[in-house]
């Protein structure tokens, strides 16, 4: 893992001592051996899969997203298409569109190695969530994402639901990829409390429920679902370690509804290109506001009012 350059959030440095930051472990020497993923998965939160997917699918998907991009205005036409540099002017951090009429990006994320995968790992049939997340990073210090379970967003259906974060591009350190805090799907006061939040449940008789109710205003939630709006001070609170690597086209992330993730600055001229998929058995209750031909997702008919 190279940190010739620093790693940021927000623009204030990360600690990289060793008490508070190091690498993901690699679990590609287990792929054959689901019993002991599981078990790694168990201890912790994650499992970090280098090179399970087909690189050159990943690569194809991303240059899709690339030609979307540039017909947009959004790239830097001084650059080759296939660098992704960011126009100056270019400030949206999460593009759905860049995932739609891109069959390379379906075919990695909803079949082959991905599938196959998530069928042998939970032991029966699997069914994906219909929405895709695609994250669009500029450069800058305003977009990394915050602490968070991602069970606040989704919890309404099971809760062995698993995330699979696929980088769409080399991403070295200095670019802001994903970032797990060690243990933290082991913080049981953390799973009790903020981990019970569903942010689309609000408050009827608070001052803001009109607003919520109009579409005004998205959530109640100070934090907009996030446990903490700082990852630096995070990590402090909970004594913990931030762990991450440099990531490569065709590698995978996978996680639990529990596990604290966060993403780091992008430090240079790219624009750092993901997507965030969700994937549980079939046979398993199903959060309605993600599947569908066109999921509701964080909009009004997700909303539930209750008297607090």
């Amino acid at each position: 893992m190279d940190l010739s350059i620093s790693p940021s959030f927000q623009g204030g440095l990360l600690d990289t001592s060793p008490e508070a930051f190091g690498p993901l472990r690699s679990s590609s020497d287990a792929l054959s051996d689901m019993k002991e993923l599981r078990w790694r998965f168990e201890q912790d939160g994650y499992l970090y899969l280098p090179g399970l997917l087909n690189r050159g699918l990943v690569l194809e998907a991303r240059l899709e997203m690339l030609r979307k991009l540039k017909a947009a205005g959004c790239l830097d036409p001084d650059y080759p298409l296939e660098d992704g540099v960011a126009h100056a002017d270019f400030e949206n951090a999460f593009m759905v569109e860049l995932t739609k009429d891109n069959p390379p990006l379906l075919d990695l994320l909803y079949d082959g190695p991905m599938m196959d995968f998530y069928r042998q790992f939970l032991g029966g049939e699997v069914r994906h969530f219909d929405y895709t997340w695609c994250r669009s990073k500029p450069p800058g210090e305003t977009t990394a994402t915050p602490p968070h379970y991602d069970i606040v967003f989704m919890g309404r259906g099971t809760q062995r639901l698993y995330t699979s974060w696929t980088p769409l591009g080399d991403m070295r350190i200095e670019m802001g990829g994903l970032m797990i805090l060690e243990n933290s799907h082991r913080f049981e006061e953390i799973k009790a409390d903020y981990g019970t939040l569903d942010v689309d449940a609000y408050c009827t008789n608070y001052p803001d429920a009109e607003e919520i109710e109009s579409g005004e205003k998205l959530w109640q939630s100070p934090n907009g679902g996030a446990y903490s709006l700082d990852a630096i001070a995070a990590r402090a609170e909970l004594k913990s370690r931030w762990l991450t690597t440099d990531y490569a086209m065709g590698d995978l992330l996978v996680f639990s509804m529990y596990t604290m993730h966060a993403s780091m600055d992008n430090q240079t001229n790219m624009i750092r290109l993901s997507t965030d998929t969700r994937y549980q058995l079939a046979s398993e209750p199903v959060d309605e506001r993600w599947i569908g031909d066109n999921p509701i997702a964080h909009g009004l008919e997700s909303k539930r009012g209750m008297i607090c």
